[in-house]
């Protein structure tokens, strides 16, 4: 799958956010090193401590059904504008894809990130 692909998977994801405290729409489509292709998208909730960001979800979704080897993942705003991972989703992502790719999208062009690059001195054992 290209980054373009998945990118537009990502959009797509964003459709079914859940975001009526923050009105910010959030996909994310992660692809595996197998090929498996999970969607996520963000849910608030009013108690704000128990929302999930896109990428956590798509992350979980896949580990949760045996798939660890995590190759990249796109995120997209609803809205269009960039949306970094906050730094829980780059710590999870650090977890499960430690040579990961994301891909965001910035003034409408798609840039890739080494993880590493976006969280540098993440917590590892």
């Amino acid at each position: 799958m290209t980054d373009e692909q998945l990118m537009e998977c990502a959009k797509e994801a964003a459709g079914f956010s859940y975001s009526p405290y923050s009105n910010f729409a959030v996909g994310a489509a992660l692809l595996t090193e197998e090929g498996t292709l999970y969607t996520g998208c963000n849910i608030e909730n009013a108690s704000y401590g128990a929302t999930n960001c896109a990428e956590r979800t798509a992350i979980f979704k896949a580990v949760s059904e045996g798939n660890r080897k995590l190759q990249k993942i796109a995120v997209a705003a609803g809205d269009g504008s960039t949306a970094y991972p906050c730094g829980i989703c780059l710590q999870v992502m650090l977890e499960f894809m430690p040579e990961g790719i994301v891909i965001l999208e910035e003034n409408g062009e798609l840039v890739r990130y080494r993880l590493t690059e976006l969280l540098p001195k993440g917590f590892t054992l």
